[in-house]
């Protein structure tokens, strides 16, 4: 491990060291940490308290506006998602999609023609299909197929600095599987 990620490492464990030690003298805030169901709820709280555990160590900072990172640029407002489009040819679109705490509406399933490749570049996703007990986690690197006509919804995307996902979508003139 080279010198300066060496020390990202160690800054890392620092602060989270303090964080689980401020949550041992202060009550409330273990009380709080106790009541979080989510990673995302945990770094909101850490936040909160002027910790910033968000990013896992390794990742860089996000680029800002203008920036060709996929990671760059401003969340969208809570509950929203942007899309951009940064490829599209003959039968296939790129997209990248930023999600900040996001939920498909009450009741609406996506259900597409073509087929979606996803993977998640920054926090977590909730997903339901339709034909699944279950929901399914997906978390930074995760990646998954979903068939065309295969009915799904969003849960829940992270808040602030939210979800981002890389979507391909393509055209399938087969039968619906």
């Amino acid at each position: 491990m080279a010198e300066a990620d060496l020390q990202r490492f160690l800054e890392k464990v620092q602060t989270l060291q303090a964080f689980v030690q401020l949550s041992e003298q202060r009550p409330e805030l273990r009380a709080a940490l106790a009541a979080c169901a989510t990673h995302a709820e945990v770094v909101g709280l850490a936040r909160a308290w002027g910790f910033e555990i968000g990013r896992r160590w390794g990742e860089t900072e996000a680029g800002g506006p203008g920036d060709a990172s996929l990671l760059g640029g401003p969340c969208p407002p809570a509950g929203q998602e942007t899309t951009t489009v940064l490829v599209e040819g003959p039968g296939f679109r790129l997209e990248r999609i930023h999600s900040c705490g996001a939920a498909s509406p009450a009741g609406f399933w996506y259900d597409q023609e073509e087929q979606e490749w996803i993977t998640l570049l920054q926090g977590s996703a909730r997903l339901q299909f339709e034909d699944e007990a279950l929901p399914r986690d997906l978390s930074r690197g995760d990646r998954l197929l979903i068939r065309r006509g295969r009915r799904h919804r969003v849960l829940a995307t992270d808040p602030a600095p939210g979800t981002v996902w890389l979507a391909l979508f393509w055209s399938d003139p087969g039968p619906a599987p």
